[in-house]
């Protein structure tokens, strides 16, 4: 929304002090401090100046943009004059001119937060703006009134006085200058004062850092001995006790079998507690590593299941699993096993008949997921609930003689379910049984700023796809900008805050931003005026928010606008049209969809808009209509083979050199290869469409086909000249 406030015409000198007046008392009436009047009134003054000088006559338009605070004060300086040639060089600050034109130009630029210009041969006109101060309170169409009214009581001051009034301007300035350059002084004295305190300070700090290192490095070695000297005989034990068990240097009595067994579970438990010890010391020293991944809660289920599922030695009791509908999680999933497959295994322990059900529910309204594990076993009395938690904490029953534990399990899961950002509850009740709740965000939010997306240099960027700056402080968000843009030419380097994201500006080649308005305690509104305000060439910026301000950020720059939750096909296709990246067209054959499906997964970050036909007539047509840059292809279809649709296009002059992949399970006869050599189509089995180097030998295969990646990341592949 835009707010008409004053029109000043420029056909006289004098109206260019009155649009100078206008503009330092709108300044004023709009809450700005005195150094920005001035900035105001000084950069209208010059471009009025240059309108009376160049084009004789012109107009100033003052205005305000947006719905929401801070709102912006508009400029708008135009003429109908000759127009300037050297824009480019004047911008540059490369331009010199006896009359000193482009210097009021660069000062404009300078002093405001936004700069436009147009310029033509009929006439030139220059935006400049810069938001209201911050508690600015809302303008809206009827405050026009008000502010004319103040105007008009003040009126426009004669020649003499705004000369007056800019020597007073200067005064005052040269004045704040006298009293910055003492203060200077001043500070400069206490803080030689304070930095002789700071380096004996210093001195102190590293003499106990350095203890403190030595101790951490002493528990470290601690860790590591203990770690090789306790595991080391306990996995020989192990290992000669099961050769013992086995037989393979003979028979054992039964009273032999029996002590071997004794040695056994002895060197079992006493792994267990070795291993659970470490896990605990390194959870307590911050050793412990996080690896968030998406996964299923289902896939973590069926594992759970298979696992846990021999340890069931009782008929009588049952072991149940439900099916819930979750989300995807983005945590670490061996942590989260570990913890559920500790309280399953408690489970098992101390149930004697019913069921131990686990399952899992997700809580919209918290983004969380709570998991729990009950069971119908002996309980846990009131007083005892917060003891097993503890480090070797257990509570003693008549179970407990035949399931011997650590006393660790509990106290490591409720540390692990913490370094994950949850925690762990109990309800329970005597002779009824227990159930334990894990409850943990969707998406893990531990790490440093979007450290499980962001490339942190050059070379981790995927130089087949464009980085795209996304500049969001949710790390909800940032995950479904990653499954947004995955399997698009477009890689998502992200940062939470505007210092991240300026830090990877400058240091990646990122070619377009995606900003969100509402991070928290960022003033994103003179953030987006900075990156379209660069002298260099400015970088496309998507501003996606839920802050409903359309007119504001197109004042400030945006060159699109969209509000969440913004939709893949709107982002893809208006990331594609600001960073003019064109997407190679490949084309599927296949009768079977799955292959299709796998194929399509894998072309999509390779840079390819992918059209798939199941039937080969079709297809046909389709290829020689659109004629894409790239075709694969089953070899075994109904109605026609792989080869014979390849026959019939190598005939038409359109595809003749068209790069095609033929994708089978078939194991070629002589006959079939001899085919594919002549129409010069590569063969891919459809083996390695599931394995781990997929991606890889798609890209063999393409440059074999005649199609080479390109060396800069736009689209990512491009076809190869061929004789």
């Amino acid at each position: 929304m835009s707010i008409r406030l004053l029109t000043v015409r420029v056909r006289q000198e004098q109206d260019v002090v009155a649009a100078r007046q206008r503009g330092r008392q709108l300044a004023r009436l709009l809450g700005f401090e005195e150094q920005d009047q001035v900035r105001i009134a000084t950069s209208v003054s010059e471009l009025a100046r240059n309108v009376y000088n160049y084009a004789r006559e012109g107009e100033v338009e003052f205005a305000i943009e947006g719905q929401t605070p801070p709102q912006v004060l508009v400029v708008r300086v135009s003429d109908k004059g000759p127009g300037i040639a050297d824009v480019g060089l004047i911008l540059s600050g490369r331009y010199r001119s006896s009359t000193g034109m482009g210097l009021g130009i660069l000062g404009a630029r300078r002093l405001m937060d936004r700069f436009a210009i147009q310029s033509s041969g009929q006439g030139t006109a220059i935006t400049i703006q810069k938001l209201l101060p911050a508690g600015s309170p809302l303008l809206h169409s009827r405050d026009v009134g008000r502010l004319s009214e103040e105007l008009a009581r003040e009126g426009l001051q004669n020649p003499l006085a705004e000369v007056q009034q800019q020597n007073q301007e200067l005064l005052h300035v040269l004045d704040d200058l006298r009293r910055r350059q003492e203060d200077l002084v001043r500070l400069n004295r206490e803080l030689e004062d304070t930095n002789r305190g700071v380096v004996a300070l210093y001195a102190e700090l590293d003499e106990k850092a350095e203890h403190l290192r030595r101790a951490d490095e002493m528990k470290s070695r601690f860790l590591s001995n203990m770690s090789h000297e306790f595991r080391t005989p306990l996995n020989s034990i192990l290992a000669i006790s099961k050769l013992l068990q086995d037989r393979t240097d003979g028979d054992l009595t039964s009273e032999q079998e029996r002590q071997v067994g004794f040695v056994r579970k002895a060197a079992q438990d006493l792994t267990e507690l070795v291993n659970d010890l470490l896990d605990l010391a390194k959870v307590e020293a911050g050793k412990t590593v996080v690896r968030p991944v998406a996964f299923e809660i289902e896939n973590l289920f069926g594992a759970l299941r298979g696992m846990l599922r021999p340890l069931l030695v009782m008929d009588a009791v049952r072991l149940v699993f439900e099916d819930n509908e979750v989300p995807e999680m983005f945590s670490d999933e061996a942590k989260i096993s570990q913890i559920l497959r500790n309280f399953i295994s408690n489970a098992l322990k101390f149930t004697e008949r019913g069921e131990i059900r686990v399952s899992a529910a997700f809580r919209e309204d918290k983004q969380t997921v709570v998991f729990s594990v009950s069971d119908t076993g002996i309980g846990i009395a009131p007083e005892d609930q917060e003891r097993i938690f503890s480090e070797f904490g257990q509570v003693e029953n008549r179970l407990q003689r035949n399931f011997k534990g650590t006393g660790l399990g509990l106290a490591l899961s409720r540390k692990l379910a913490e370094l994950l950002g949850g925690g762990i509850t109990l309800e329970s009740e005597v002779g009824r049984g227990s159930t334990f709740y894990l409850t943990l965000p969707l998406f893990y939010r531990g790490l440093a700023p979007a450290e499980h997306l962001a490339p942190a240099t050059r070379a981790e960027l995927d130089p087949a796809r464009v980085p795209v700056l996304v500049v969001e402080d949710s790390t909800e968000s940032l995950h479904i900008y990653e499954r947004l843009l995955r399997g698009t030419p477009f890689q998502v380097v992200p940062a939470r805050t505007i210092k991240d994201a300026e830090h990877r500006r400058t240091t990646l080649p990122v070619r377009a931003v995606v900003l969100d308005i509402q991070l928290a305690g960022e003033d994103t509104w003179a953030y987006l005026a900075r990156l379209k305000s660069r002298e260099a060439e400015p970088l496309p910026v998507l501003v996606v928010t839920s802050t409903d301000d359309q007119p504001k950020a197109a004042a400030l720059g945006a060159d699109a606008y969209a509000s969440k939750p913004v939709e893949r096909e709107w982002l893809v296709r208006r990331l594609r049209e600001l960073t003019a990246v064109k997407a190679a067209q490949a084309v599927l054959i296949d009768d079977e969809e799955a292959p299709r499906y796998a194929l399509r997964a894998l072309l999509g970050p390779l840079g390819f808009e992918v059209s798939e036909y199941d039937e080969p007539e079709e297809a046909l047509r389709q290829v020689l209509d659109r004629r894409p840059d790239v075709l694969f292809m089953d070899l075994i279809m109904p109605g026609m083979t792989g080869l014979a649709l390849l026959e019939r296009l190598r005939q038409d002059p359109r595809t003749r050199t068209l790069p095609a992949v033929l994708v089978t399970s078939k194991v070629l006869v002589s006959a079939e290869r001899e085919a594919a050599a002549r129409l010069r189509a590569i063969v891919l089995s459809k083996d390695v469409l599931g394995q781990s180097q997929a991606a890889a030998e798609i890209r063999q295969a393409l440059a074999r086909a005649g199609w080479e990646a390109e060396a800069s990341p736009s689209a990512a592949l491009r076809p190869v000249e061929r004789s």
